[in-house]
């Protein structure tokens, strides 16, 4: 196995990755499919790129390889599909950038899930931090800007995308449970996962114009396989701290793509949504302390 190499600037490494990453929606509109064959097709070319990565780095030798991690994988692989149809369908029925800002709720999901399923203690803070957020979440979401305009398809729409998150969650609950294994070998396992299981769902019959392939692919190469290396890579080398901030930039970017090439601009109240996501989600990262401090002794 290689050596990890010393990365010289891991932030802007970490910051180019999470640029690429947001335009995965474009991507997936662009391509013109139905989300099950738009999500098959990622897993497909995502997995046959992670497949030939790890051969070439020697990551799937089989001592290396165990049958606990492998089940895991697989099950995750199983919740990463279902968050990422999810997700896809949402942005049909929303927009790519309020779908994003909703999605932005899964770290304080997480951390309920965490809650629940490892009886991980919550302190006064962390739940003052989680109840600005899901505020920031709803104000985001555009319910409460102009909620007899949206319709039931709107609502339908962020339903899916706090589905997407709770999956997400579930994967990334699944995935904690791996040990010694490469990252890019359980993304890889989770592609093919999700490709196994959506080709029972995906229209092969339809016709894919080779614009469309395009999409397909480079959703597959370029946000399933060289963004996650990527991305992977810089996680040893940063702080949380730094991680924390710099995950800023996928929902900006995705604002800003929206706003470029689709003309949808959020409204002022979805912006104060994102500004209270953002400044929940450093308190909760960087532990900002809320409410009265504790009284020292001595």
């Amino acid at each position: 196995m290689p050596q990890t190499q010393t990365l010289r600037y891991p932030a802007v490494q970490l910051a180019v990755a999470l640029s690429i990453s947001a335009s995965v929606g474009a991507f997936a509109h662009e391509a013109g499919l139905d989300p099950f064959s738009t999500v098959f097709y990622r897993c497909f070319f995502g997995a046959a790129f992670l497949v030939l990565w790890c051969l070439a780095f020697g990551y799937l030798r089989r001592r290396t390889l165990q049958w606990r991690n492998i089940l895991w994988a697989m099950l995750a692989g199983v919740f990463l599909a279902l968050c990422w149809v999810c997700l896809f369908s949402s942005f049909r029925l929303t927009s790519i950038a309020t779908a994003t800002l909703v999605f932005q709720s899964y770290p304080f999901i997480l951390v309920l899930g965490g809650v629940i399923v490892w009886r991980d203690s919550l302190s006064a803070s962390q739940f003052i931090w989680m109840v600005i957020a899901f505020a920031g979440v709803a104000l985001a979401s555009g319910a409460l800007g102009a909620p007899l305009t949206h319709g039931s398809n709107w609502a339908l729409g962020i339903l899916l995308t706090l589905l997407s998150a709770v999956a997400y969650v579930v994967t990334t609950m699944i995935t904690r449970a791996i040990r010694d294994q490469r990252p890019e070998v359980t993304m890889m396992m989770q592609a093919v996962t999700g490709a196994i299981l959506l080709s029972a769902f995906a229209d092969f019959h339809q016709d894919v114009s080779l614009r469309s392939w395009g999409w397909l692919v480079g959703m597959g190469v370029i946000h399933t396989g060289l963004v996650m290396v990527a991305m992977y890579a810089t996680f040893p080398h940063l702080p949380t701290r730094s991680i924390a901030i710099l995950n800023f930039v996928y929902p900006a970017v995705v604002i800003l793509i929206d706003w470029l090439i689709y003309d949808h601009l959020l409204a002022p109240v979805q912006f104060l949504g994102l500004a209270l996501i953002c400044l929940a989600t450093l308190g909760m990262n960087l532990k900002w302390k809320l409410g009265p401090a504790t009284p020292q002794q001595g």
